[in-house]
Protein backbone atom coordinates (compact mmCIF):
# COMPACT_ATOMS: atom_id res chain seq x y z
CA UNK A 1 0.00 0.00 0.00
CA UNK A 2 1.18 3.36 -1.03
CA UNK A 3 0.09 6.29 1.01
CA UNK A 4 -1.41 6.82 4.32
CA UNK A 5 -4.57 9.30 3.95
CA UNK A 6 -7.94 8.83 4.06
CA UNK A 7 -8.07 6.73 0.71
CA UNK A 8 -5.35 4.35 2.37
CA UNK A 9 -7.57 4.30 6.06
CA UNK A 10 -10.30 3.48 4.47
CA UNK A 11 -9.09 0.39 2.14
CA UNK A 12 -7.02 -1.18 5.01
CA UNK A 13 -10.00 -1.18 7.01
CA UNK A 14 -12.53 -2.50 4.66
CA UNK A 15 -10.30 -5.68 3.45
CA UNK A 16 -8.88 -6.05 7.02
CA UNK A 17 -11.17 -8.65 7.62
CA UNK A 18 -10.31 -10.49 4.39
CA UNK A 19 -8.26 -13.74 4.59
CA UNK A 20 -7.44 -13.78 1.34
CA UNK A 21 -5.70 -10.44 1.55
CA UNK A 22 -2.47 -9.77 3.32
CA UNK A 23 -1.05 -5.96 3.42
CA UNK A 24 2.39 -6.83 3.99
CA UNK A 25 4.09 -3.05 3.80
CA UNK A 26 2.87 0.70 4.16
CA UNK A 27 5.43 2.54 1.53
CA UNK A 28 5.75 6.00 2.22
CA UNK A 29 7.34 8.96 0.69
CA UNK A 30 11.11 9.43 0.78
CA UNK A 31 11.53 11.61 3.76
CA UNK A 32 7.81 10.85 5.09
CA UNK A 33 8.98 8.15 6.98
CA UNK A 34 6.95 7.66 9.82
CA UNK A 35 4.69 5.11 12.35
CA UNK A 36 1.63 4.13 10.28
CA UNK A 37 -1.21 4.93 11.47
CA UNK A 38 -3.25 3.09 14.14
CA UNK A 39 -4.48 -0.50 13.34
CA UNK A 40 -1.79 -1.79 11.22
CA UNK A 41 1.33 -1.24 13.80
CA UNK A 42 2.46 -5.11 12.04
CA UNK A 43 2.39 -3.31 8.86
CA UNK A 44 6.47 -2.62 7.68
CA UNK A 45 6.50 1.17 6.37
CA UNK A 46 9.64 2.31 4.38
CA UNK A 47 10.20 4.40 1.91
CA UNK A 48 11.96 1.82 -0.18
CA UNK A 49 10.17 -0.73 -2.23
CA UNK A 50 12.92 -2.27 -3.62
CA UNK A 51 13.80 -2.85 0.18
CA UNK A 52 10.76 -5.17 1.36
CA UNK A 53 11.94 -8.47 2.92
CA UNK A 54 8.86 -10.03 0.72
CA UNK A 55 7.58 -9.42 -2.71
CA UNK A 56 4.30 -8.51 -2.79
CA UNK A 57 1.81 -9.26 -5.61
CA UNK A 58 0.56 -6.22 -5.85
CA UNK A 59 1.28 -2.80 -5.05
CA UNK A 60 -1.73 -0.43 -4.18
CA UNK A 61 -1.07 3.70 -4.68
CA UNK A 62 -3.79 5.19 -2.76
CA UNK A 63 -1.20 8.48 -2.34
CA UNK A 64 -1.83 10.47 -5.06
CA UNK A 65 0.11 11.48 -8.76
CA UNK A 66 3.89 12.06 -6.48
CA UNK A 67 3.70 8.32 -5.77
CA UNK A 68 2.74 6.87 -9.28
CA UNK A 69 6.13 8.81 -10.50
CA UNK A 70 7.96 7.82 -7.87
CA UNK A 71 7.20 4.13 -7.45
CA UNK A 72 5.13 3.54 -10.81
CA UNK A 73 7.96 2.22 -12.89
CA UNK A 74 9.70 0.68 -10.37
CA UNK A 75 6.80 -1.64 -9.30
CA UNK A 76 5.80 -2.54 -12.59
CA UNK A 77 9.61 -3.03 -14.05
CA UNK A 78 10.29 -5.88 -11.11
CA UNK A 79 6.90 -7.43 -12.33
CA UNK A 80 4.71 -6.31 -9.90
CA UNK A 81 1.15 -5.23 -10.93
CA UNK A 82 0.10 -2.03 -9.65
CA UNK A 83 -3.83 -0.57 -8.78
CA UNK A 84 -3.41 3.24 -8.78
CA UNK A 85 -6.10 6.25 -8.17
CA UNK A 86 -3.39 8.83 -9.45
CA UNK A 87 -5.17 8.97 -13.27
CA UNK A 88 -4.85 12.62 -13.59
CA UNK A 89 -0.48 11.99 -13.33
CA UNK A 90 -0.72 10.08 -17.33
CA UNK A 91 -1.82 13.84 -18.45
CA UNK A 92 2.04 14.57 -17.82
CA UNK A 93 4.47 14.20 -20.32
CA UNK A 94 6.15 10.98 -20.94
CA UNK A 95 4.92 9.46 -17.71
CA UNK A 96 2.53 7.03 -19.35
CA UNK A 97 5.26 5.93 -21.82
CA UNK A 98 7.99 5.34 -18.91
CA UNK A 99 5.20 3.40 -16.98
CA UNK A 100 3.93 1.35 -19.87
CA UNK A 101 7.91 0.75 -21.30
CA UNK A 102 8.69 -0.64 -18.08
CA UNK A 103 5.65 -2.60 -18.11
CA UNK A 104 6.51 -4.25 -21.19
CA UNK A 105 9.74 -4.49 -19.46
CA UNK A 106 9.07 -6.45 -16.42
CA UNK A 107 5.86 -7.48 -17.09
CA UNK A 108 3.79 -5.61 -14.25
CA UNK A 109 0.57 -4.21 -15.05
CA UNK A 110 -0.92 -0.93 -14.44
CA UNK A 111 -4.85 -1.40 -13.22
CA UNK A 112 -6.28 2.08 -13.18
CA UNK A 113 -9.31 2.27 -10.44
CA UNK A 114 -12.44 4.12 -11.99
CA UNK A 115 -12.24 6.73 -9.08
CA UNK A 116 -14.59 8.97 -7.95
CA UNK A 117 -16.84 8.18 -11.21
CA UNK A 118 -18.58 5.21 -13.35
CA UNK A 119 -19.56 4.00 -16.36
CA UNK A 120 -16.12 3.12 -17.71
CA UNK A 121 -16.77 -0.26 -19.22
CA UNK A 122 -19.53 1.48 -21.21
CA UNK A 123 -17.59 3.86 -22.45
CA UNK A 124 -14.76 1.74 -23.25
CA UNK A 125 -16.78 -0.67 -24.78
CA UNK A 126 -18.10 2.41 -26.81
CA UNK A 127 -15.11 3.29 -28.05
CA UNK A 128 -14.00 0.05 -29.52
CA UNK A 129 -16.99 1.43 -32.13
CA UNK A 130 -15.68 4.80 -32.33
CA UNK A 131 -16.41 7.90 -30.36
CA UNK A 132 -17.45 11.02 -31.55
CA UNK A 133 -17.61 13.51 -28.63
CA UNK A 134 -16.72 13.18 -25.30
CA UNK A 135 -17.85 15.71 -22.63
CA UNK A 136 -17.42 15.75 -18.72
CA UNK A 137 -18.35 18.37 -16.23
CA UNK A 138 -17.26 18.72 -12.73
CA UNK A 139 -19.59 20.27 -10.55
CA UNK A 140 -18.70 21.38 -6.76
CA UNK A 141 -19.97 23.48 -3.71
CA UNK A 142 -17.57 26.35 -3.58
CA UNK A 143 -15.88 24.85 -0.52
CA UNK A 144 -14.78 21.95 -2.83
CA UNK A 145 -12.60 24.17 -5.00
CA UNK A 146 -10.59 25.48 -2.47
CA UNK A 147 -6.98 25.25 -2.92
CA UNK A 148 -7.31 24.59 -6.64
CA UNK A 149 -6.52 27.64 -9.52
CA UNK A 150 -10.59 28.24 -8.92
CA UNK A 151 -9.81 30.59 -6.80
CA UNK A 152 -7.94 32.87 -9.53
CA UNK A 153 -10.70 32.68 -11.30
CA UNK A 154 -13.91 32.96 -8.95
CA UNK A 155 -14.42 34.97 -5.87
CA UNK A 156 -15.61 31.35 -4.36
CA UNK A 157 -16.57 33.39 -1.49
CA UNK A 158 -19.27 35.45 -3.06
CA UNK A 159 -20.88 33.27 -5.37
CA UNK A 160 -24.53 33.02 -5.52
CA UNK A 161 -25.19 31.18 -8.62
CA UNK A 162 -23.02 28.54 -10.79
CA UNK A 163 -19.58 29.48 -12.11
CA UNK A 164 -17.68 27.93 -14.62
CA UNK A 165 -13.90 28.52 -13.47
CA UNK A 166 -12.87 26.05 -16.08
CA UNK A 167 -13.24 25.16 -19.70
CA UNK A 168 -10.62 23.01 -21.73
CA UNK A 169 -9.58 19.59 -22.17
CA UNK A 170 -9.33 16.79 -20.14
CA UNK A 171 -5.07 17.08 -20.24
CA UNK A 172 -4.92 20.65 -19.48
CA UNK A 173 -7.59 19.78 -16.51
CA UNK A 174 -5.42 17.18 -15.25
CA UNK A 175 -2.25 19.44 -15.12
CA UNK A 176 -3.96 22.14 -13.83
CA UNK A 177 -6.36 20.49 -11.30
CA UNK A 178 -4.45 17.35 -9.68
CA UNK A 179 -6.25 17.27 -6.28
CA UNK A 180 -9.30 17.56 -8.96
CA UNK A 181 -9.26 16.36 -12.30
CA UNK A 182 -8.92 12.09 -12.08
CA UNK A 183 -12.40 12.18 -13.18
CA UNK A 184 -11.37 13.66 -16.14
CA UNK A 185 -8.08 11.58 -17.17
CA UNK A 186 -9.86 8.73 -16.25
CA UNK A 187 -13.12 9.73 -18.68
CA UNK A 188 -10.13 10.26 -21.26
CA UNK A 189 -8.53 7.19 -21.11
CA UNK A 190 -11.55 4.62 -21.38
CA UNK A 191 -12.93 6.88 -24.23
CA UNK A 192 -11.46 9.53 -26.79
CA UNK A 193 -8.09 10.86 -25.17
CA UNK A 194 -6.79 13.57 -23.26
CA UNK A 195 -6.59 16.18 -25.98
CA UNK A 196 -10.11 15.66 -27.66
CA UNK A 197 -12.17 14.88 -24.54
CA UNK A 198 -13.82 18.26 -22.76
CA UNK A 199 -14.10 19.46 -19.65
CA UNK A 200 -15.97 22.24 -17.65
CA UNK A 201 -15.40 22.85 -14.16
CA UNK A 202 -17.77 24.10 -12.24
CA UNK A 203 -18.65 25.92 -8.87
CA UNK A 204 -21.93 25.91 -7.48
CA UNK A 205 -23.19 27.52 -3.80
CA UNK A 206 -26.48 24.93 -4.42
CA UNK A 207 -24.68 22.15 -4.92
CA UNK A 208 -25.03 19.55 -2.10
CA UNK A 209 -22.48 17.02 -3.49
CA UNK A 210 -19.81 16.68 -5.63
CA UNK A 211 -21.90 16.32 -9.68
CA UNK A 212 -19.79 14.12 -12.31
CA UNK A 213 -21.26 13.91 -16.16
CA UNK A 214 -20.19 12.28 -18.68
CA UNK A 215 -21.68 12.71 -22.16
CA UNK A 216 -20.67 10.79 -25.15
CA UNK A 217 -21.89 10.21 -28.80
CA UNK A 218 -20.77 7.72 -31.33
CA UNK A 219 -21.19 4.61 -33.48
CA UNK A 220 -23.28 2.94 -30.26
CA UNK A 221 -25.43 6.15 -30.09
CA UNK A 222 -25.82 8.14 -27.03
CA UNK A 223 -25.01 7.94 -23.57
CA UNK A 224 -25.36 10.42 -20.83
CA UNK A 225 -24.31 9.57 -17.04
CA UNK A 226 -24.41 11.40 -13.52
CA UNK A 227 -22.56 10.52 -10.20
CA UNK A 228 -23.76 12.68 -7.55
CA UNK A 229 -21.00 11.51 -4.72
CA UNK A 230 -20.13 11.97 -0.92
CA UNK A 231 -16.96 12.89 0.23
CA UNK A 232 -15.40 10.20 2.44
CA UNK A 233 -15.85 10.23 6.17
CA UNK A 234 -13.43 12.98 8.23
CA UNK A 235 -12.17 13.92 5.08
CA UNK A 236 -14.35 16.73 2.55
CA UNK A 237 -11.21 16.42 0.08
CA UNK A 238 -12.05 13.02 -0.97
CA UNK A 239 -14.26 11.06 -3.02
CA UNK A 240 -16.29 7.95 -0.70
CA UNK A 241 -16.53 6.51 -4.39
CA UNK A 242 -12.65 6.83 -5.16
CA UNK A 243 -11.79 4.96 -2.59
CA UNK A 244 -14.68 2.43 -2.77
CA UNK A 245 -13.53 1.78 -5.87
CA UNK A 246 -9.77 1.06 -4.93
CA UNK A 247 -11.21 -1.85 -2.90
CA UNK A 248 -12.60 -3.27 -5.66
CA UNK A 249 -10.00 -3.13 -7.73
CA UNK A 250 -8.09 -5.06 -5.30
CA UNK A 251 -10.71 -7.67 -4.23
CA UNK A 252 -11.25 -8.31 -8.34
CA UNK A 253 -7.22 -9.18 -8.50
CA UNK A 254 -8.31 -11.95 -5.55
CA UNK A 255 -11.44 -12.97 -7.01
CA UNK A 256 -12.07 -16.51 -9.13
CA UNK A 257 -14.85 -14.47 -10.96
CA UNK A 258 -14.31 -11.05 -11.48
CA UNK A 259 -16.92 -8.43 -12.42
Amino acid sequence: MIGRGAIASYVLDAIGGDAALNVVAQILRPGTREACPPGVDAVIATDDLGSLPVRPDLVVDCAGHDALRLFGAQALSAGIDLVSISVGALAESGLAETLEAAGRAGGGRLRLASGAIGAMDALAAAAVGGLDTVSYTGTKPPGGWRGSPAEEALDLGALTAPAVHFDGTAREAALRYPKNANVAAMIALAGIGMDATRVTLVADPAAKANVHEIEAAGAFGRMRFTVEGQALAGNPRSSALAAMSVVHAIRREAAPIAV
